[in-house]
């Protein structure tokens, strides 16, 4: 008999295909939508959205697994993914911090409570339509990136349990996003030409200043207009509210300056914005928190490939691990070391793990 696999479907193009790789694979597929989050709790909501979670998305999974013959359950998630994901998201930002939901959706909502849902239905697997590999090899199980390196997406998985790996597929790691479109054209899926959702599944209008006003109006309303500082701490303008702001950005500061300036720092406490020339971006090295290893028997130092945001390139760089933690030496300078964004090691195309960017280390 052949095994069961629980199949993630969000009701878009990805895991559409995903599906029918699995079933073309000979596995009993179930098919399961998450139900992550409510739109009208907190508006943002498009009329014609096709977005994760909305009632759209979940009849177009159901469509994909009725044309396939595969029974299709949509179940609720909406609390635990408000707790471990949009709570944080909303205090990171009050924090001066940006965050990067995805991951966090991935590593402490997806995996664990989808390997529960696989073992109370029977399944030995669970499948998505991320663009990743695993690789089983000598009874242990490797993350990789995927073939496509535009739509490669082990960036936001380096945060699933490890143990989780030996019982995860993913059908599209050897695709490109261009012929999984041309397959579920194919096959005629409704969710066929639905476009990429680049937006935060719980931000559908993709405004996070509305987002969070809207979601705690009580402590947003504290927020209040501050200073804008130079490196020299002298004073140069007002902002909006630190919220409003993220490293490394230009545009909006409403200063004139010969050249152009950037924010450098955010700084709750004082309720400052602190801004610099370009090279003040440009940091060394950083502290990285809620560290989770993939793969065992690293000792350190550790040279590594790292990746600190989503489609940029990997750098040289080496990790270290002392009492206070584990902190990465950059071989060149990087600009924008974003708090709050997530780190990504690597050996060749093999995830080893990833964590949390802190502050830099002379801070």
């Amino acid at each position: 008999m052949a095994d069961k696999v629980l199949v993630a479907m969000s009701g878009g193009v990805d895991s559409s295909v995903a599906l029918l790789k699995i079933v073309e694979m000979g596995y009993e597929a179930i098919g399961v939508t998450m139900k992550l989050w409510e739109y009208r709790d907190v508006g943002g909501n498009l009329l014609d959205d096709s977005n994760c979670c909305s009632v759209g998305a979940i009849n177009n999974a159901k469509l994909v697994c009725d044309r396939l013959n595969v029974p299709h359950y949509t179940l609720d998630f909406t609390h635990v993914f408000q707790k471990a994901v949009v709570d944080n998201f909303a205090d990171e930002y009050l924090a001066g911090r940006t965050p990067n939901p995805c991951v966090r959706c991935n590593s402490l909502v997806k995996w664990d409570a989808f390997v529960q849902q696989a073992d109370k239905l029977g399944a030995a697997y669970i499948a998505t339509g991320h663009y990743a590999k695993v690789h089983h090899v000598n009874g242990s199980s490797v993350l990789k990136k995927g073939k496509d390196p535009l739509k490669d997406q082990a960036y936001v998985l380096w945060g699933i349990p490890a143990h989780t790996l030996s019982r995860t597929l993913f059908p599209l790691g050897d695709l490109t996003k261009e012929e999984v479109r041309d397959i579920a054209r194919q096959n005629e899926f409704e969710t066929a030409e639905i476009p990429e959702s680049m937006e935060i599944c719980f931000v559908a209008d993709n405004n996070y200043k509305r987002f969070l006003k809207d979601y705690m109006p009580e402590k947003m309303s504290k927020i209040s207009a501050g200073d804008i500082v130079n490196e020299s701490g002298e004073v140069v303008g007002e902002h909006s509210g630190y919220t409003d702001y993220t490293i490394g950005q230009r545009k909006g500061l409403g200063l004139s300056t010969p050249e152009p300036r950037y924010v450098s720092n955010i700084d709750p406490s004082n309720n400052q914005i602190k801004i610099g020339k370009k090279e003040s971006l440009t940091k060394d090295n950083c502290k990285v928190s809620d560290v989770n290893w993939l793969v065992d028997n690293i000792s350190f130092p550790f040279d590594i490939k790292a990746q600190i945001r989503y489609n940029s390139p990997t750098i040289d760089a080496t990790i270290t691990q002392s009492e206070n933690g584990f902190s990465v030496q950059f071989l060149h300078p990087q600009i924008a070391v974003t708090p709050g964004q997530s780190i990504v090691f690597y050996k060749d195309d093999i995830v080893l793990g990833g964590g949390i960017i802190e502050r830099n280390i002379e801070h």
